[in-house]
């Protein structure tokens, strides 16, 4: 089962929802758990979890991988994504079990590879999820969607124009791919901003989440 670092809730009351952070290729949750941190001071109720992923990149230092990128293909994130989904599903399921809580208090945020993570296994349960924020990242397999999409939480994309590892132009394709499979679309564009997330994008992020987790 998949483990990460955990941020309790600020108002010391049990969890009334629960934020899950996906981390992207060579991070881990440790990276993702310190911006929770920074949001977390306007989502006092809920609980914040970033599990690492299962895969080790070799030579290099807590750097994990939800699957290995040797190409960046298509197919090779097509076959990633649905080999990786199995255990992030799991842990979703065993921590909303822990909390007591139900999939409709469940937020799934990803970040890059983590995105691609969170939207694959997010529109693929059964029921729906409070929402799912996709951080720079891009859509697996638009193709399959239509075939294979169970729930359609809504999806808030952030990206930011300068992106150097994954392209801008991502964002409008999940986001026109999305719309087309009936879910809830809203975007966030960050001028001049490459792969990371701004104060902007996290002001939105926060912004969607008390939205989706009143």
């Amino acid at each position: 089962m998949l483990n990460g670092p955990r941020l309790a809730p600020l108002s010391s009351n049990r969890p009334t929802g629960l934020v899950v952070l996906v981390h992207g290729y060579g991070s881990n949750g440790d990276d993702l758990i310190s911006l929770a941190a920074l949001i977390q001071p306007s989502l006092r109720d809920l609980a914040f979890v970033a599990p690492d992923a299962p895969g080790v990149l070799p030579q290099m230092a807590n750097a994990r991988q939800w699957w290995p990128i040797a190409t960046f293909s298509a197919v090779e994130r097509a076959s990633g994504a649905a080999a990786a989904a199995p255990g992030l599903d799991a842990f979703l399921d065993a921590e909303l079990a822990a909390a007591g809580l139900t999939d409709d208090r469940l937020l799934l945020v990803g970040f890059s590879q983590g995105t691609m993570m969170a939207l694959h296994v997010g529109l693929r349960r059964e029921r729906p999820l409070a929402g799912i924020i996709g951080i720079s990242g891009m859509l697996v397999a638009p193709e399959q969607l239509d075939r294979q999409i169970r729930s359609r939480p809504p999806v808030l994309l952030i990206h930011g124009t300068d992106d150097q590892v994954v392209p801008f132009r991502s964002l409008d394709l999940a986001a026109r791919a999305l719309e087309a499979a009936g879910v809830p679309v809203e975007t966030h564009i960050a001028p001049g901003v490459g792969h990371t997330v701004d104060q902007g994008g996290l002001a939105a992020a926060a912004a969607f989440a008390r939205r989706v987790l009143p």
